[in-house]
């Protein structure tokens, strides 16, 4: 996959359901054994959401300073923000997977769970789809402007140092 090319939804979807049939065998696992059902911390959906709240930070500083132009953009850390984004693409749609997998199995139950069972379920689903989104967003933060960098901006052309044409920006 190009870096230019937005990420693939069917990878984030495929990651979804492995983090589903990955919740539904632990609690199939769990329940025979006569264990208690598994309850994620609730650590994990705080720690998923702040993820996803760093990365939309990042994505909206690194935007504003390409469209300000104020101070110079390391690309090297663009590519890095980039990579995470779409890696967080993969980690949101395989814990929200899990989530959801996890409060799937409860819905077979004939004695219905206390909310003390089913709600981190649910609050790992929302983070994980909530990291889905930031990185989506910031993934498109981190394209490049058209016109910029590509050549094909209306810029004047002016001889540079070594007898190139530079282009500078209106």
């Amino acid at each position: 996959m190009r870096s230019d090319e937005p990420m693939r939804p069917l990878a984030t979807i495929a990651a979804a359901a492995m983090g589903i049939a990955i919740g539904l065998v632990v609690q199939f696992a769990q329940s025979g054994r006569g264990a208690a059902p598994f309850v994620p911390p609730l650590s994990l959906a705080v720690m998923l959401t702040l993820i996803a709240a760093l990365l939309l930070t990042l994505g909206i500083r690194l935007r504003r300073a390409v469209v300000k132009g104020a101070r110079p953009v390391n690309p090297f850390s663009a590519v890095r923000l980039l990579a995470t984004a779409r890696a967080a693409q993969l980690v949101g749609g395989l814990f929200g997977g899990f989530g959801g997998g996890l409060a799937l199995s409860l819905l077979g139950r004939t004695v219905p769970a206390p909310i003390s069972l089913w709600l981190p379920m649910l609050l790992v689903l929302g983070s994980g789809i909530a990291l889905v989104v930031c990185a989506a967003i910031t993934e498109h933060l981190c394209r490049i402007p058209p016109g910029d960098g590509d050549g094909t901006d209306s810029g004047e052309a002016e001889p540079g140092p070594t007898g190139q044409a530079a282009y500078r920006k209106p």
